[in-house]
C-alpha cells in the first residue's frame, strides 16, 4: 500500500526582501554585530538586549538563582 503524496505549500517571498537577503547571505565582509553593553565585546547574534553570550549566560543563569532562592525565604 503507497501513501498518498502530499502536497507541498509554495511560499511567495516579495523581491525587495529576497534581493535583500541574498545581500546579507552572499555578501563578502561580515556583518558586523553590536558591542556588549555590559562588557564592550561583540553580541551574540541571537541577543535581543545587546549581549555577547557570555553576559547573556551569566543573567540566565542569576534569573535562576533568584528563582531557586525565593521559596527558601518565605
Amino acid at each position: 500500500m503507497k501513501r498518498k503524496p502530499v502536497p507541498q505549500e509554495t511560499v511567495v517571498v516579495p523581491k525587495e526582501i529576497m534581493e535583500q537577503a541574498k545581500l546579507i547571505v552572499f555578501s563578502e565582509r561580515p556583518v558586523r554585530l553590536g558591542k556588549c553593553e555590559v562588557c564592550g565585546s561583540e553580541c551574540a547574534p541571537n541577543s535581543s538586549e545587546n549581549l555577547c553570550w557570555v553576559c547573556r549566560r551569566l543573567k540566565i543563569s542569576a534569573w535562576r538563582d533568584i528563582d531557586q532562592q525565593a521559596p527558601a525565604q518565605e
